[in-house]
């Protein structure tokens, strides 16, 4: 078997060589292929043994990057089992949103989420099993790296797994502000690698991911293709600008990926007049419209050369890339379709439109998603009958085939290269017993390219401030969601129809 058991194959073709290197852990834990393998197998023995995990099974994680994701990713693999990795920003109600709908048997959480993984179990019944991996744990926890050390070494694979098989539930918002799993199966990772590889990746390549490992961003955009290619990935626990410069250094990493607001920050950081980043090939941004004077600086001060890309949750995530020598000719765009990506800009009636007109982008390619985890309805809407998936952005593409992104169709902005839902922020506000109308935008800000600004009208009589709103929201919902400004109004421009017309909301 190879369809999901990835480390197996890599471990027989480069067993020796360095996978994997947590720098999360003091002192950091290097992990060859061979190493990595082995502790794929003994988690995934503990887990049809130990945990009755049989092919389509759930298998949760609620912790920040460290090997542990990739144990749990990779022995998921091995079994047919779904990896689901939860956002550890979220609330604990938020997250329990996610339990109760795949309903995990396994939850493994670090230290900091002990609180969280004892409500979410307490609340849950299809929480059966707890596995900490570090501090003291749970009453009712086990350690993970004790149960890696006490499980069987053995190879284990399951024959009947195949590249239509969910690998793992990539959690995305909607306009709804509901969250669905996009379902990633094998056969999406494999096409994505194989675009990564032709635009991007080349064997030897050394990135240090910093993206959170629950994100597209995170697990799949280099992570898992570089994996697969045979290269080494740098883990961090968090991003932190000082310290990422500092292994960017230390590792000689060829290639590193981040939104905007990182490379900020990166600037910003005290050792970076002084780090030698001379070994990497290039920079990857997304999530969010690159500066052109970012991209000066970075050549100017450290020779550093930039490529710009553009993913989704439920498609690739590697779809546009726009190649370095384009970074300020071509500012502004996504670049043009990877290798084995379709892309055209359509009308209302779907009907292809002439060159530079907008429309609504939509995608076709073997790195689609199969849907989304127990929504068949919402799975059905997002691919028409010619199997192209409806983004919701707003496009255009030019004479030479380079595409740009207008606007979003779907009422979400994009903070700090997270996707804000207005509608999952607008349903909370309402919560509160002294509002009477409320509508949510995104408004630019230097840092985060985007944050919320709520705009409320109390009921009559009602004293309901801005200091009572933000402590409401912020036991309600994940702390990037709660929007920064709060402004309250008399009344919201209502359309004919009914509808706040949220335009008019900047005016």
């Amino acid at each position: 078997m190879f369809v999901g058991d990835i480390l197996g194959r890599r471990a027989l073709y480069t067993p020796d060589d360095l996978a994997v290197v947590d720098a999360g852990k003091d002192p950091h834990r290097s992990f060859t292929y061979s190493e990595m393998n082995s502790r794929a197998n003994r988690l995934a023995n503990w887990l049809r043994d130990g945990a009755g995990i049989r092919k389509g099974d759930r298998v949760a994680i609620l912790a920040h990057d460290g090997v542990e994701h990739l144990d749990t990713f990779f022995a998921c693999g091995k079994l047919g089992a779904i990896h689901v990795p939860l956002n550890w920003r979220l609330h604990w109600r938020e997250q329990l949103t996610l339990i109760d709908d795949t309903e995990p048997t396994v939850l493994i959480f670090s230290d900091e989420f002990k609180e969280a993984a004892q409500k979410l179990s307490d609340a849950n019944d299809s929480l059966n099993l707890l596995l900490h991996i570090d501090g003291d744990g749970l009453p009712n926890s086990r350690y993970f790296e004790k149960t890696l050390i006490d499980s069987t070494l053995r190879p284990v694979t399951t024959e009947d797994v195949t590249e239509e098989d969910i690998a793992c539930l990539i959690f995305t918002g909607g306009t709804s502000g509901l969250p669905k799993g996009a379902q990633i199966s094998h056969r999406m990772i494999g096409w994505n690698t194989l675009n990564t590889i032709i635009h991007d990746l080349r064997h030897g390549d050394v990135t240090v991911n910093t993206f959170p490992l629950f994100h597209t961003g995170g697990l799949l955009v280099y992570t898992t293709p570089l994996l697969i290619l045979g290269g080494t990935v740098v883990l961090m626990r968090r991003f932190e600008p000082s310290k990422l410069l500092d292994l960017l250094e230390q590792y000689s990493a060829t290639v590193y990926a981040g939104v905007p607001t990182m490379y900020q920050m990166m600037m910003s950081a005290p050792n970076w007049d002084d780090i030698d980043l001379s070994s990497l090939r290039f920079c990857t941004s997304g999530g969010a419209p690159l500066p052109v004077t970012l991209v000066e600086a970075f050549r100017e001060q450290k020779d550093i050369k930039f490529k710009q890309g553009f993913g989704m949750s439920e498609f690739g995530p590697g779809v546009f890339a726009l190649a370095s020598e384009d970074a300020i000719r071509k500012a502004g765009s996504i670049g043009r379709p990877n290798f084995f990506v379709d892309a055209r800009v359509v009308d209302e009636d779907n009907q292809p439109v002439e060159r530079n007109t907008v429309g609504e982008l939509v995608l076709r390619g073997p790195s689609l998603s199969s849907g989304y985890f127990n929504k068949p309805d919402e799975s059905a809407n997002a691919v028409d009958e010619y199997g192209w998936f409806h983004t919701g952005d707003l496009a255009l593409y030019d004479d030479e085939d380079y595409y740009f992104i207008v606007d979003r169709k779907k009422d979400v902005y994009i903070s700090g290269g997270e996707n804000i839902y207005p509608a999952e922020i607008e349903q909370v506000i309402y919560k509160h017993p002294d509002v009477e109308m409320c509508a949510v935008v995104g408004v630019p800000d230097e840092k985060w390219g985007e944050v919320g600004k709520a705009f409320v009208v109390n009921k009559a009589n009602a004293t309901l401030n801005d200091t009572n709103l933000l402590e409401f929201l912020q036991h309600h919902l994940a702390g990037y969601k709660v929007p920064q400004y709060i402004e309250f109004v008399d009344s919201l421009p209502i359309s004919g129809a009914g509808k706040v017309l949220k335009r008019e909301l900047f005016q």
